[in-house]
Formats: structure tokens, C-alpha cells, sequence
């Protein structure tokens, strides 16, 4: 059972038709009363699910999906449930039976001592990383979130809001994302309350694709949403004047279908960004930093003061800035232990249990002992 495709389409739907072969075709075979949904809102008691702009509902989800951490039966990971972007089958219009296969998935190493992932946004083709020209900017922390957001397919997008703020200075913050561009990433500049300034973003936001908006709070998301839009939706706030922090005028993940015909997830702010152990250095922006590494005398260099460190002479040429190196070398570190922590958490998992022998049976064919 499918929905008409254009509406699903309209939402993202990324097949021309019902899926015949694959492993999306072998989940919706196992449903044949249930129709494919994409999630627009997670809350906490439950989600809320579209297939097409203009209908949506809120259903419930799988039992196994509600039970707490550490509950033996039926535990389901948090990576392992829905979240925005996801697509799932719904029977009766009201309850989630399945999940879709995912495409892509942003996450970041959830806050906490325990190893846990947490999952931002399913099926995205583009990550607009939003930093404010204000006491938000920060070269630094736009270097994390591309290094975790990094995704097969994604493509990822710095957007420099504020531009017409009184102060900012676009020019500077361009010069210091240098080595940010020089690996690919566009990088732009722009007043998010203007409509057509936001028009820029226009070749990232072409019908069917599905974009999601990270950053800090008070980064001007909801604001360059509500240009998107060409209203008013989303809820804005000003940021303090002492140190330019936003507060959480959006309280949770939500998809929005823009008049572009691509879908946009914009979300809280996210103030601790771990990594998950899964990224990879040099698809994470650092392409030229680990090219460099490459050509160090010794294989396990540490770009501290090894004779023949290719790095540090970049470094001591102008070539590379030594900002951008020392944040290099912090994040390295981070995800090693992340990884060690990842490998350590999947080396715990119990074996599954063996499939259960069928009862024997009497000569007579009756179940018991023989």
C-alpha cells in the first residue's frame, strides 16, 4: 500500500516508484497493509509523520521502541529508532510498524560517560552549518561539526549569518575559513533575515533534496528557515549582548517542505559536539592536514617536534594555519578515544542467542519425551 509518488516525492521520497528489489522492497513486503511515511517531528511521547505536504498525523510507535535503556526484552538502540528525516511504514494511519533502510545519518557521541551515539537527522543530502558574524563565530567549532557531520553523499555547506550585523566582518571570517574552502566546502556569507540574500543557498536546495540546519543557539537557524519559507514559522529570539549565546527558541527536530520543492530539518542547538569514533580526518575537512602526514619522515609522527614533520614545516612556512592544526591534532585525539570507546562497546555485546530447537515428538506425533 504507497501513497500517490508525487506527494511522497515532494517530501523526499527518493525512488520514481515503489522500490522492487533491495533491502527497502524486503521490509515493505513484510508489510503489505502498511504505506510509507516520513518523519517530520520527534518528541519525546511519540512521533509525527507525513506522505505528502499537506497531511500529516501523529502515531505511535513500536512497543520495543519505548521501552527504557537496560530493559532485557525487546531493547532497541537509540541509533536503531526513527528520528527526522527517517522514513517508516504506517499501518492503519496510526502506528509505526517498520523502519526504512536509512541513505545517511548525521550523529554526534551523545553528552555522558557512557558510550552511546546520538543521532541528529536520517536521509540528508546537504548540512547547512550555520555560525553567526558575531561572538558566535568561531573557526574552530565549524571545523567539528563538519568533521561530524560527514556522511556518504552528504554534501556539506558553511552559511555565515549576520552579515549586516553593525561589526561583522565577512571578509575576515572568508580569510579564516581558508583551509575550510580550500577542502571544498562553500563557504558563504549572508543576512538570513533577507530572502533574497538566503536565495544563495538555491543550488543546495533543489526539489527532492533534504537539507538540515546546524549550529549553535542564536545562530540565526530558525531565522534563515523563516527566509526559506518566505514567513514568519519559526520562533526567533535575540542573542544576549554580553556574549552573543542564543537561547533554544527551537525545542526540537522538525522538517519543513520549502517552496523550492527540498525539505529543510532545522534544529536545537547543540552546545557539546562528540565525536562518534566513525569519522574519518581527511573526508572531514582535514584533507590537506592529513596529505601532509603523509609525507612526515616517520609513519607514526606526531607533528610535535620529530625531525622531518612535513606538518610543522607547513606550519613554519605560512602554509598552514597553526590554529587549524592544533584543533587537527585535539579532534585526532578525541576520536581515537572515541573509537577505542566504540570498539570496546561492540566487543561487549552478547552473542546472539541460537535459534530454539523444536520440541521432539512421540511415535505417536504428539509434542513430549520420547
Amino acid at each position: 500500500m504507497i501513497p500517490a509518488i508525487d506527494a511522497l516525492r515532494a517530501i523526499g521520497w527518493p525512488w520514481v516508484g515503489r522500490p522492487t528489489a533491495g533491502p527497502w522492497a524486503e521490509v515493505m513486503d513484510a508489510h503489505p497493509k502498511a504505506g510509507p511515511a516520513r518523519v517530520i517531528e520527534q518528541h519525546r511521547s511519540g512521533y509525527v509523520v507525513a506522505n505528502a505536504t499537506d497531511h500529516a498525523a501523529s502515531v505511535e510507535s513500536p512497543p520495543e521502541w519505548q521501552r527504557p535503556p537496560g530493559y532485557r526484552k525487546g531493547k532497541v538502540a537509540p541509533e536503531d529508532r526513527a528520528v527526522v528525516g527517517d522514513w517508516v511504514l504506517v499501518e492503519d494511519g496510526r502506528r509505526i510498524v517498520a523502519l526504512l533502510p536509512r541513505r545517511s545519518a548525521i550523529k554526534r557521541g551523545a553528552a555522558g560517560e557512557h558510550y552511546r551515539q546520538q543521532l541528529i537527522a536520517a536521509n540528508i543530502d546537504v548540512v547547512l552549518v550555520v555560525c553567526g558574524l558575531d561572538g558566535d563565530f568561531n573557526p574552530r567549532r565549524i571545523e567539528r561539526y563538519l568533521l561530524l557531520v560527514q556522511a556518504e553523499g552528504v554534501t556539506p555547506v558553511v552559511v555565515l549569518t549576520k552579515a549586516d550585523r553593525p561589526g561583522a566582518d565577512p571578509e575576515a571570517a572568508l580569510a579564516a575559513l581558508a583551509g575550510v574552502a580550500a577542502q571544498g566546502v562553500p563557504v558563504l556569507a549572508l543576512n538570513a533575515r533577507d530572502p533574497e540574500a538566503a536565495r544563495a543557498l538555491d543550488p543546495w536546495l533543489q526539489p527532492g533534496a533534504t537539507a538540515v540546519l546546524v549550529g549553535s543557539s542564536g545562530a540565526g537557524k530558525s531565522t534563515l528557515t523563516n527566509s526559506l519559507l518566505g514567513i514568519e514559522r519559526m520562533k526567533t529570539a535575540a542573542v544576549r549582548e554580553h556574549d552573543a549565546r542564543g537561547r533554544h527558541t527551537t525545542t526540537y527536530r522538525a522538517l519543513i517542505a520549502l517552496p523550492s520543492g527540498a525539505c529543510l530539518i532545522d534544529t536545537p542547538g547543540m552546545r557539546e559536539l562528540k565525536p562518534t569514533g566513525e569519522e574519518e580526518l581527511a573526508e572531514g575537512g582535514f584533507g590537506e592536514i592529513e596529505a601532509l602526514a603523509a609525507q612526515c619522515r616517520f609513519r607514526d609522527c606526531r607533528h610535535a617536534a620529530e625531525p622531518g614533520c612535513a606538518v610543522r614545516a607547513a606550519v613554519e612556512a605560512g602554509t598552514l594555519d597553526p590554529g587549524r592544526l592544533a584543533n587537527y591534532l585535539k579532534l585526532r585525539d578525541e576520536v581515537a578515544i572515541a573509537s577505542d570507546r566504540l570498539a570496546s562497546r561492540l566487543a561487549q555485546k552478547p552473542a546472539p542467542r541460537p535459534a530454539a530447537k523444536p520440541p521432539a515428538r512421540r511415535p505417536d506425533g504428539k509434542p513430549g519425551r520420547r
